[in-house]
């Protein structure tokens, strides 16, 4: 049976339509169908009620709306909630959801584990399984809104667990399910994909003509430093990842985690500021989560605070991540890592999994 969640909306509302017709039916029935995939989901074909009693039969007959399993939530006392979701082979995905006044962001996982290795990060630790697909990463923001009362998304982060641009033929659909108004409806500029500067993946972003926002995780101003951090430099080194950037032709983000005497010296700020003026890059220097610190010491606030300073000297734009859960297991693949047992890691040189449209 087809999966209509693994659809782009156009896509969908075209095959609904043919479905209708081929079944006795007007071809708005078809189009009926499709605000109940996102914009105003629903758990089953049985509780479209709009539409007739034998043509919701018929649709689940052809048709298949997956769920994803909510195993297991947290709530901090700052509001940001975790969720821990199960997945059809027994895989399992986080998603974090982080109010801050009228906006609520969602941070979404486009794999399960992570390839890449990165010395700070708790997903890279636990190893590689494999890709998610459409329905598996759109279907984070979907479960949400199910629940009772719901949790809507106005910005969403692919800042979850795994690389988004090494995923990019499901990553690509997601993007039009989360913008399209037939979709989630949420605007471009409210969706950001962050990469370690997977060059094919920010490409192939780039050539999309919706406005959507890159982050790219630099984490070291230079290659010596950036390659005992993040293997991937040696595949991707910065010269070419800051390149992709300053050619990507919208406002640019780097991601900054800040390691306590690794990466938060005087002249590193230095360092990124002139990376940063390169592609008018805007700065977020992040406070390293303690629950997932892999061994590194956290930057105090005070040398944080410094840091930024130091940036803003070189005229460029910079702000500090406001650390948040720092009460439940926030730490990106922290609570996956508790629950599951860790995979041997894949090789951050293996191209297996980068797709590109």
């Amino acid at each position: 049976m087809r999966n209509l969640l693994d659809l782009a909306p156009v896509e969908a509302d075209r095959l609904l339509r043919e479905f209708a017709v081929s079944h006795g039916e007007a071809a708005y029935r078809g189009s009926q169908v499709v605000p109940h995939l996102w914009q105003k989901p629903v758990a089953s074909f049985a509780a479209m009620t709009d539409l007739p009693k034998a043509f919701r039969e018929r649709l689940a007959e052809h048709f298949v709306l997956p769920r994803l399993t909510l195993e297991t939530g947290q709530r901090s006392t700052d509001g940001t909630r975790k969720f821990l979701f199960r997945l059809a082979d027994g895989q399992a995905i986080e998603t974090v959801a982080i109010p801050d006044d009228d906006r609520m962001t969602f941070c979404i996982s486009s794999q399960a584990g992570c390839p890449l290795q990165c010395a700070f990060c708790a997903t890279g630790a636990m190893g590689f399984a494999r890709n998610l697909a459409v329905h598996e990463i759109a279907g984070q923001v979907r479960e949400l809104a199910l629940l009772d009362p719901p949790v809507r998304a106005t910005n969403i982060v692919f800042m979850g667990m795994g690389e988004p641009l090494m995923n990019w033929s499901a990553v690509d659909v997601v993007l039009s399910v989360l913008n399209d108004p037939k979709g989630f409806g949420i605007g471009a500029r409210h969706i950001t994909v962050s990469t370690v500067g997977i060059l094919p993946g920010i490409e192939a972003l780039g050539r999309r003509k919706e406005q959507f926002r890159l982050a790219l995780s630099i984490h070291a101003p230079s290659d010596a430093l950036r390659q005992t951090l993040m293997p991937v430099n040696t595949k991707y080194p910065l010269a070419a990842v800051i390149r992709a950037a300053a050619a990507f032709e919208r406002r640019v983000t780097f991601e900054y985690v800040m390691l306590g005497g690794v990466n938060d010296h005087p002249e590193h700020a230095d360092q990124l500021a002139t990376l940063a003026r390169e592609c008018g890059a805007f700065v977020n220097l992040i406070p390293l989560h303690p629950g997932g610190a892999m061994g590194f010491t956290p930057t105090s606030p005070e040398m944080i605070a410094r840091f930024a300073r130091r940036i803003r000297g070189h005229g460029v734009e910079v702000a500090i991540r406001k650390s948040r859960g720092k009460d439940i297991a926030a730490a990106c693949g922290q609570l996956r890592v508790e629950r599951l047992r860790r995979r041997p890691p894949a090789g951050p040189d293996d191209d297996r999994e980068v797709q590109v449209a």
